[in-house]
């Protein structure tokens, strides 16, 4: 006889897998949302686990999580709290209590719940639940670890195996829950253990046990289903930013008619950059995993030398010692794509957290007067946009880029509309080609960018390097020389505003407050400043991704607003950067460093409070 459900429709939810670090969090994370993507909902993630490669197990330091957010319409951001949670331990429903959602629901693995692990998660009494204040909350206790046992127990499979594919009973049970299909993930483990006979039928059979065991729980829990969001026809797939960043670089080589080199060391949350592009060898990309960060931003130095489109990948510590190497970009004026994945600061931080930390650095952390342009990515999926119009700028101009992207942006997904290649701007490097009239440091009168010869171009040798040189290139050390070079170079990063957009606001070109944002605070800027406007509030949004030079109406837009508040994950690096350059603004600041993004409420109290006082 079959069990009546209830059923439950929902525009948008937030559910968030937690465990130890090594309880596969990430992975059943994933795919939930790729699942998700698939069926047409619109999604964002957050991952989220420790900084420490394996913090010991069952404490609230060694918590991994995901949270994703889906929905029937636009998502926007991951959710500030989660209506359903996962929790693979004490430890997990400990580290994650003050992010539930009042009266959510906890799934949790009730043979884990035992008077050891309590102890570990540093609990004084054996009701977590109580001592948490999570009373009014559903909890739906599984047997996760026992069901994963019965489930294997005539497979010939060891034990730290068996209890390696608890994640996949919880993947099963939480698909069940929000009517998802277990097709995708399916075919991704077949892909995955295909070759590995005993591991593939353990994880299958486990997500199947997960399913059925939610289907036997509907007396305990409802079933939710999430529609699929209206959206544009086209082909889509869930993308990190990451990923999303070493597509727009290989789209820009392809659209410049140039191979791609990328040289560069692994660092937490960047690496994943140079891991994709490795592995495109079938599309003429070369790279390179150098010994140190150093050699890294220098091999690629020369290979913008010898003419390919350069790139390098790095995040805070390694932005730090590639900076020489980066000035000496500028000086030679080759054209240089730096990404820089921010992560919390100073020194090692929080390596796997986010935060804007690097905004200063790039602007000037270097010696003497080194100008870049920089720009800053906003979501996962726009990664591809901004890392394919940073290597246009550098091949245009001949200027070094930074892109600066963040790990939420990095290891965060959402669906992306594949785009043609041929609907992406186009490309022409400066490459020289008149060898009769060339001069190293010759300049297009409106750019000042020089033209790019390299060996093997017959005609055109010459000396660049990290000394300063006259047109011609030959070392000088006039004095008059070198102010007017560093005044042309100068010139040629604020010149690349030509090639930008017009600043352009969420809501109305005037009015009570002015929110101002950069690089990945987007989705909850907005989110917070749209739900404020349906409201009746006159409050409207600018956010930036041309940072250095910034859009030529920036200040025609500041001057029409009564309050300008610049919100940041950092101490006020943007702000002090707008306040150099329109100093006759007065400028608000909301800040956040604490490794996490901003919440629609907090940002949402803080704009009311600021147009009432």
């Amino acid at each position: 006889m079959s069990i009546e459900t209830k059923v439950i429709e929902l525009e948008e939810v937030s559910i968030r897998f937690s465990g130890d670090s090594g309880d596969g969090m990430q992975l059943t994370g994933t795919l939930f949302s790729d699942t998700s993507s698939l069926i047409g909902n619109d999604i964002s993630t957050f991952p989220d686990y420790p900084s420490e490669i394996r913090a010991p197990q069952g404490t609230v330091a060694g918590v991994s999580g995901f949270q994703i957010q889906i929905g029937k319409k636009k998502i926007n951001t991951p959710g500030d709290l989660a209506h359903v949670l996962v929790a693979m331990n004490p430890a997990a429903v400990k580290a994650n209590a003050k992010y539930m959602m009042p009266g959510g629901t906890i799934f949790y693995d009730s043979d884990s719940f035992n008077q050891k692990n309590f102890e570990k998660a540093k609990f004084t009494t054996d009701d977590p639940f109580t001592e948490l204040n999570l009373l009014d909350h559903i909890k739906v206790p599984v047997p996760i670890t026992q069901l994963t046992r019965e489930a294997l127990k005539d497979l010939e499979i060891d034990n730290k195996s068996i209890l390696r594919s608890k994640n996949m009973f919880a993947l099963g049970l939480i698909c069940w829950v929000f009517s998802r299909p277990l097709d995708y993930i399916e075919k991704y483990i077949t892909k995955k253990f295909g070759k590995k006979e005993l591991v593939l039928e353990a994880n299958l059979r486990v997500l199947h046990a997960g399913y059925n065991y939610a289907w036997n729980l509907q007396h305990m829990t409802p079933r939710y289903v999430v529609h699929p969001a209206p959206i544009e026809k086209g082909l889509y797939r869930n993308i990190s930013g990451n990923l999303a960043t070493a597509w727009g670089l290989l789209a820009a080589a392809e659209k410049a008619g140039l191979e791609l080199f990328i040289g560069s060391y692994p660092i937490t949350p960047a690496t994943e950059v140079l891991q994709a592009l490795a592995e495109r060898k079938d599309l003429g990309v070369k790279s390179f995993q150098a010994e140190d960060e150093i050699a890294g931003i220098c091999t690629s130095i020369g290979a913008a030398f010898a003419g390919d489109l350069a790139v390098t990948s790095t995040s805070g510590p390694g932005f730090a010692l590639k900076s020489e190497a980066l000035g000496l970009s500028v000086m030679a004026e080759l054209p240089l794509v730096v990404v820089n994945v921010q992560r919390g600061g100073p020194s090692t931080g929080l390596p796997t957290k986010t935060e804007q930390a690097d905004l200063l650095q790039t602007l000037y952390g270097r010696n003497g007067e080194s100008p870049v342009v920089v720009v800053a990515a906003s979501t996962p999926s726009d990664c591809f946009y901004y890392a394919y119009m940073s290597a246009k700028i550098a091949l245009e101009r001949m200027v070094p880029v930074v892109l600066l992207t963040d790990g939420f942006l990095g290891n965060g997904t959402e669906p992306w509309k594949v785009p043609k290649v041929a609907d992406l701007p186009s490309i022409t490097p400066r490459i020289a080609r008149d060898a009769s009239k060339f001069k190293p440091y010759q300049r297009d009168p409106k750019t000042l960018a020089r033209e790019w010869a390299f060996p093997g171009m017959d005609g055109f040798q010459h000396r660049i390097g990290g000394l300063e040189k006259d047109p011609g290139g030959n070392v000088s050390q006039d004095p008059a020389n070198h102010q007017l070079m560093c005044e042309i170079r100068r010139d040629k990063v604020e010149a690349v505003a030509d090639m930008l957009p017009n600043l352009e606001l969420v809501g109305e070109n005037s009015g009570d407050l002015l929110v101002v944002g950069w690089g990945g605070t987007l989705g909850h800027l907005d989110t917070a400043v749209r739900e404020l406007q349906v409201k009746g509030t006159k409050i409207s949004l600018a956010h930036f991704n041309y940072i250095k030079p910034l859009p030529s109406n920036t200040k025609e837009v500041f001057s029409k607003f009564e309050k300008i508040v610049v919100c940041e994950l950092n101490l006020g690096q943007f702000v002090g950067y707008l306040r150099d350059k329109m100093p006759e603004h007065q400028y608000h600041q909301f800040n956040k460093v604490q490794g996490l993004p901003f919440t629609i409420q907090e940002l949402s109290d803080h704009f009311i409070k600021l147009i009432e006082e």
